[in-house]
């Protein structure tokens, strides 16, 4: 079987809600719970992602009766390799250190783990959240929101 690269649910979900609410109309709040019914992500796990999004001023948080959250800026304005590194909150791919590695100072591997990474996020920072948006996406969320 062969092993993929994959984003941690806190990155899948913080995605998928800044997606979600790029298509709200300007000013428009969502709610935590219609996001959470619309992608069925548990309304604790997803504050933590809207709060965490909100101190990366990603999205602005309006709290109280009519509350929910919206964008802070255009779409266009969110890079998704600056997103994904943020939501990801990673180390290093591989850690030589912990356990000590008896390769340690003669491998390479490291070093090509680490150009991979950042050619993953390069590729990534070429695109934005509305370049996401495009091709179908943006119609399917759409059908989301008004399923709303």
């Amino acid at each position: 079987m062969l092993a993929t690269m994959q984003l941690t649910r806190f990155t899948d979900l913080g995605l998928r809600v800044l997606m979600y609410v790029s298509v709200s109309a300007p000013g428009e709040v969502v709610t935590i719970a219609e996001i959470g019914q619309r992608f069925d992500a548990a309304p604790n796990h997803l504050t933590k992602v809207v709060q965490f999004m909100g101190q990366q001023g990603w999205l602005v948080n309006v709290r109280g009766k009519g509350g929910g959250v919206r964008l802070a800026r255009p779409a266009a304005d969110y890079r998704l390799g600056q997103i994904v590194r943020a939501l990801e909150r990673t180390e290093a791919l591989i850690d030589c250190a912990e356990p000590p590695c008896v390769l340690r100072g003669a491998c390479t591997l490291k070093g090509l783990l680490n150009q991979a990474e950042d050619a993953f996020y390069a590729e990534l920072d070429r695109h934005t959240l509305a370049d996401a948006m495009g091709g179908g996406t943006g119609a399917v969320v759409v059908r989301l929101h008004r399923g709303a």
